[in-house]
């Protein structure tokens, strides 16, 4: 049985698709596949590698421009996560009585895997790439994506998978209305693109529990009970899944927690019980105990054996540009970070080493709040390099809470500055708590950037 109803969206005629980026392209050949008439429409350049994939399909579509009476002609249209609800042209779409969804909702029609769904502000690509590798260290027939890897769509069109790992943000849970995760996990909830819930912390909440929607009595929602805006969004959204609650504060009956020699242990009733204690993970830190703790929960839920998740969470090797150490010259660490485009995830690194830490942080400031960084900075942080444009909130949070702060011109000055403040046993921390689309292209071209600049030294 498909995870949608098919009988809920149309399923022939014009299919538009909104943007021309991995999700796009991959719900346009699987639309194509299915027998629909498929336009693709992007308002900025399509990259080469794209135009070629598209033209190489037979798939129509143009670039630099949205031909709105064309689209407004469409039966069904798959959305870019990118692209806000509020743009003129999807109000106009939805006006006019168009569903416009996102691709994990409409490739989610055509397959029948399980799907295992992981959101959070923090550490969800962490936990999906962990919960993917205990995958396939056990042997299942699973596939990898949502917001990493290829595109769901493009999979489900061209491959056959028994299970899927999805990484799901909020922007793609938005446009989505009909799915269901056979196992859903909310990792945690920090204040994060409060742009695009008009600054309203419960809007954005209400986002991430989309997730739970459409669960059954057999499906698992696994849920961190330790994060606060989880813990108080609970109540409101009701679900027949089982509860399956990871703390590292107080012990369950049912779900995941520490002991007190601090051995994580998951118990899921009628399944085998798992301890592992915390030292034999390979990822250390708290956050990485919190995350450790919800993919192990994933596959004891999916019945996997104790011997495999021992063996996953003692092996697994952290992804780019998270935490991502680079080299130690003249006895200095440096670590890329570039993946942390919000506080919380700041937080998390600085939370991950000890003192003394230059940490090089700033670009497009979101509504950051820096509050919840003071204590941390204070105690651990003896300089702030600050890159990309907006660095004047950076200076006014942290001016009495750290010795130095200075501004740079371009990573490869930050990273000759820090290196200049460091002395031996220190680190070098990217950790730009800020998107990276003043200077760079994306997080992952900043990290590359400093990178370069590290070996460069």
């Amino acid at each position: 049985m498909a995870n949608i109803d098919p009988t809920y969206y149309p399923q022939s005629g014009l299919l538009v698709v909104l943007g021309a980026g991995e999700s796009g392209v991959g719900a346009a050949i699987l639309g194509k596949d299915k027998g629909f008439d498929v336009f693709v429409s992007d308002k900025g350049a399509i990259t080469d590698h794209y135009k070629a994939i598209l033209q190489a399909e037979g798939i129509a579509f143009e670039e630099l421009m949205h031909t709105e009476e064309r689209l407004l002609q469409a039966e069904l249209v798959v959305k870019s996560p990118g692209i806000p609800g509020s743009v003129p042209l999807v109000k106009a779409l939805k006006a006019s009585g168009i569903p416009v969804i996102s691709e994990i909702e409409f490739a989610a029609q055509y397959t029948n895997a399980k799907l295992y769904c992981i959101t959070g502000s923090n550490g969800k690509s962490t936990t999906t790439m962990l919960t993917y590798y205990m995958m396939q260290k056990a042997g299942v027939n699973v596939g990898l994506a949502g917001n990493i890897g290829q595109s769901f769509a493009l999979q489900v069109a061209r491959f056959n998978y028994d299970v899927y790992v999805l990484e799901i943000s909020s922007f793609m849970l938005d446009d989505m209305y009909h799915f269901r995760a056979d196992v859903a996990v909310i990792l945690n909830i920090t204040a994060d693109h409060l742009d695009r819930y008009d600054y309203k912390m419960e809007n954005y909440v209400a986002s991430k529990f989309r997730m739970i929607r459409n669960q059954t009595a057999a499906d698992y929602f696994i849920y961190c009970l330790d994060d606060e805006e989880t813990s108080k969004a609970l109540p409101l959204y009701e679900t027949k899944a089982i509860k399956l609650p990871f703390t590292q504060q107080e012990e369950v009956a049912q779900g995941a927690y520490l002991d007190d020699d601090k051995n994580i242990i998951i118990n899921i009733p009628n399944k085998e019980i798992f301890t592992m204690n915390i030292e034999e993970l390979s990822l250390q830190g708290k956050h990485n105990v919190y995350n450790n703790m919800a993919s192990g929960l994933v596959a004891k839920a999916q019945e996997l054996r104790n011997q495999t998740m021992k063996e996953s969470m003692g092996s697994y090797v952290n992804i780019e540009h998270r935490l991502e150490h680079v080299a130690c010259i003249g006895g200095v660490n440096y670590i890329n970070d570039s993946k942390a485009t919000n506080v919380n995830s700041v937080w998390y690194a600085l939370e991950s080493f000890s003192p003394d830490i230059i940490l090089i942080m700033g670009g497009v400031d979101k509504g950051n709040d820096y509050e919840m960084l003071r204590d941390l900075v204070k105690a651990k942080v003896k300089a702030i390099v600050c890159i990309g444009k907006d660095t004047a909130r950076i200076h006014e949070s942290f001016e009495e809470d750290t010795d130095v702060i200075v501004n740079s011109s371009s990573m490869q000055e930050a990273v000759e500055m820090a290196s200049h403040l460091s002395k031996k046993g220190d680190t070098v921390l990217l950790s730009p708590a800020c998107a990276s689309f003043d200077w760079f292209k994306n997080y992952e071209e900043r990290g590359d950037k400093f990178k370069e600049a590290v070996m460069a030294l």
